[in-house]
């Protein structure tokens, strides 16, 4: 086993700890994977990985090539009035898929996702933990609509941009924001309740 400490060369180690967190991540889950347990890995000490990395969320975000920190998101959509939370939430998440070296990452992690059960559940724990859980627990609504957004986002994802199924693949940015960020104010809106439905 390789002894934990510095190695030479800070591209190098660098490399080494982001291929070992892919492999974590890939075998644990986003959940399962601890950043010890990836630091043992890359024979370094988790300080070090602290040192390069920061978080797990950003290590993650690195691992699999995804152009997006958390740290940096999660601040763009909570920022603004509170009833457009919503839009913000949906634009930014649109953001990511309108340039050809954040879609690249995206499309062959949803791909992936619908054939192996353990890359899915990576990217709904991601998703969930490192990006809609913050901003739920910030606004204070329920962690159980969490997983009803990142449903949503997931699902509109692969139908718009794998499936191409074609209303959703040839509608604009604004159309798709007018469809699902009602949604996802929903979701994000404490205390909210449905109203009643008429029995008949």
């Amino acid at each position: 086993m390789a002894q934990a400490g510095r190695r030479p060369g800070q591209t190098e180690t660098r490399e080494v700890i982001l291929d070992a967190a892919r492999r974590r991540f890939a075998e644990q889950g986003y959940d399962g994977a601890t950043v010890r347990g990836i630091a043992a890995d890359a024979g370094v000490n988790a300080a070090l990985l602290h040192h390069f990395f920061g978080t797990k969320q950003r290590l993650f975000a690195m691992s699999m090539n995804l152009p997006v920190d958390p740290g940096e998101l999660v601040p763009r959509i909570l920022d603004g009035p509170e009833d457009e939370i919503g839009e913000r939430l949906v634009r930014a998440f649109l953001g990511l898929w309108q340039v050809p070296e954040g879609r690249a990452p995206f499309l062959a992690m949803i791909r992936s996702a619908t054939t192996n059960e353990q890359v899915a559940t990576m990217m709904r724990q991601f998703l969930e933990r490192a990006v809609l859980a913050r901003v739920a627990e910030a606004r204070g609504v329920p962690k159980v609509r969490v997983a009803g957004i990142a449903a949503q986002m997931i699902g509109f994802a692969l139908l718009r941009y794998v499936i191409g199924l074609p209303p959703l693949a040839a509608a604009s940015e604004d159309e798709i924001v007018a469809m699902l960020a009602p949604v996802a104010q929903y979701y994000l809106t404490p205390d909210v309740h449905r109203p009643d439905t008429p029995r008949g």
